[in-house]
């Protein structure tokens, strides 16, 4: 047996060092493996969105009455080519592959623990598979669909296939991360899960209970009808198993940058997590009360029940109270970090945050944004008032600031550090990066406010308005000109924000410029035996010193076994029982679904394809 000596949380900082200096050649081959991997996913996803980025400016354009389309061709065809292009790239690829590298690198740099790497290499290639099939089908025009794939607009099977495999792959972590917990658990029995795996696990159960209304309308119904084995498609049943997967698929581009906000930010920030039980609270929330809700998009969609939508509306309300406990937990952590850093009085905490450092200036400024996001959210999701702003530009102003800038400035903050961390490369500019942070905060401020603001004035969503005469441009849209000019305005400035981010991402991958060794953020949790303590290192099973060939004695590195919390949250083990909150969000999800769908399979619509671009 190797010796063990039992040590208090008190000495956590030591062990983290000492675990750090101890690892095997192999543990070190590992880690290096891990870094490889998750630089791919992360040089993968960004290489998406610098694509999609570069595109959206078009669209903004085109409200502003400009139609910059016709100088593209033969690349783009279409305002409706560029637009899916933009929301596939930027919705799906960028956003999965980012959250399935950060959903499996994070808990096992948390627990000190080997992920499944073989499973997380075919995860990046299916999904890598899927998106070359995906951009083949857009690319060349036979796939303008846009993002949500309505029936009967009928895309290439590539397109479908595409699909299909990019959501498979992203499901693939979520076997890795429980396997990590399992790992865990074992090793410490009677504890609660460290905070950032227990996330990623409630992330990742919640994504794949989403996925099967998506996954459902693309083998039953899409698949089949574009590979020519069914003539016909019912469009409504598609619409409905979209949104099964639609509205849960916006957590799973937030919870990763939740994890990031609650688990990273406030050690960046200088100080600690105010409230580990309230975080997990948080994740615990979002699983069960994301999935049952989606059709309150289908708010104006004939064949459901008026009683249903009043229920709906209900229903998507209370994915507000995860949003709340988000806002006062931050805010507060926020505001212990900032009067750490000498802030007083009202808002002198929040000045005196770091606010020089582009990855905390990032992820704050995301904060900032989405709880405007959070406030359109409650219009979108009541049924009277959706019904002013329902297939408005309010609509995507509405997803830009929430994926667009809660989402990706946080991913864009995380970059800031992990890139260095994983390559061993300084950062090619801070005062660029920050440059890149701020325009992109603009600029989607104005682009968002012009889209919001118009929408209220009724001009359409995913219109090719500046393919209009000029003449009818102006007497139709003349009312919001203003609204629609910031929206060009805030396009323009994306772009510069656009390049100044790509500069120094690609700048950092190619610098020759070395750092020291740049450690993942993990915070602290704060609040004594209300919480519990996630930065809380392991010497790694995998990696446990082994007795000698001939049988003798162990060399001097000691297996360290840190001490159970004795203060363990109540709440902590009431939601560690992730089985049950499943179990739950099942039952939840099929009561919401069944009377809807239902209905709808007894009253079937054969729709052919459409194509008209």
């Amino acid at each position: 047996m190797f010796p063990r000596r039992q040590t208090s949380e008190r000495n956590l900082p030591d062990i983290a060092s000492a675990v750090s200096e101890r690892q095997t050649p192999n543990a070190e081959r590992q880690t290096l493996n891990g870094n490889r991997m998750m630089l791919a996913f992360l040089v993968w996803g960004f290489s998406a969105l610098m694509i999609g980025a570069a595109i959206g400016p078009l669209q903004a354009l085109n409200y502003g009455g400009i139609n910059a389309y016709p100088y593209l061709r033969p690349l783009l065809q279409t305002y409706y080519q560029g637009l899916t292009i933009h929301g596939v790239l930027n919705g799906y690829i960028f956003t999965f592959f980012i959250s399935c590298g950060l959903l499996v690198y994070l808990p096992a740099r948390e627990l000190g623990l080997r992920p499944n790497m073989t499973l997380w290499r075919i995860c990046f290639g299916v999904m890598a598979v899927g998106t070359l099939m995906l951009v083949f089908a857009m690319f060349d025009n036979s796939s303008s669909v846009l993002w949500t794939f309505y029936p009967p607009l009928k895309g290439s099977a590539f397109f479908y296939l595409g699909i299909t495999l990019v959501v498979l792959g992203s499901l693939l972590p979520l076997a890795i991360v429980l396997d990590l917990r399992a790992r865990w658990k074992r090793l410490r029995p009677g504890e609660p899960t460290p905070l950032v795996t227990y996330m990623s696990a409630a992330t990742m159960l919640m994504w794949f209970l989403a996925a099967f209304g998506t996954g459902a309308e693309l083998v039953i119904q899409l698949i089949p009808w574009a590979l020519g084995l069914t003539a016909t498609v019912d469009p409504m049943i598609g619409r409905t198993l979209f949104w099964w997967t639609g509205h849960p698929i916006v957590y799973f581009w937030l919870m990763p940058a939740y994890i990031s906000w609650y688990a990273l930010l406030p050690k960046q920030a200088g100080g600690k997590l105010v409230s580990d039980p309230m975080a997990r609270l948080t994740f615990a929330m979002l699983l069960v009360f994301s999935l049952p809700v989606g059709s309150h998009h289908q708010f104006v969609d004939p064949g459901i029940s008026p009683i249903w939508k009043g229920i709906l509306t209900a229903l998507t309300l209370s994915v507000a109270l995860p949003s709340l406990i988000t806002a006062f937990t931050l805010g507060l952590s926020l505001e212990y970090a900032g009067r750490l850093r000498g802030g007083r009085g009202w808002f002198g905490w929040f000045t005196a945050l770091p606010w020089r450092d582009p990855s905390v200036a990032a992820q704050v400024l995301a904060m900032l944004t989405f709880i405007f996001g959070g406030a359109g959210g409650i219009v979108n999701g009541s049924w009277q008032l959706d019904n002013i702003v329902h297939n408005t530009t309010w609509i995507p102003g509405h997803f830009h600031i929430t994926v667009g800038t809660a989402t990706a400035m946080t991913f864009m903050g995380v970059a800031f550090w992990l890139l260095p961390h994983l390559t061993g490369r300084k950062l090619l500019s801070q005062r660029l990066a920050l440059v890149s942070v701020w325009l992109w905060f603009v600029g989607m401020s104005l682009f968002a406010l012009g889209m919001h603001w118009s929408g209220l004035l009724g001009v359409p969503r995913r219109a090719w308005v500046s393919e209009l005469p000029h003449s009818v441009y102006e007497r139709v849209y003349g009312s919001a000109h203003l609204p629609l000019t910031l929206v060009a305005i805030g396009g323009m400035i994306l772009w510069l924000a656009t390049i100044a981010f790509y500069i120094v991402f690609v700048g950092t991958l190619f610098s020759r410029r070395s750092t020291e060794a740049v450690p993942i953020p993990f915070a602290q949790a704060f609040g004594g035996k209300e919480s519990h303590a996630i930065a809380t290192p392991i010497t790694p099973y995998d990696i446990a010193p082994q007795p000698t060939a001939k049988g003798g004695e162990p060399d001097d590195r000691e297996t360290v076994v840190v001490s159970a919390n004795p203060h363990i949250s109540p709440l902590a083990k009431v939601l560690e029982h992730l089985g049950l909150l499943t179990t739950i969000t099942v039952v939840s999800v099929l009561a919401a679904y069944i009377p809807i769908l239902w209905p709808l399979v007894n009253n079937m619509t054969a729709a052919h394809g459409w194509k008209v671009w």
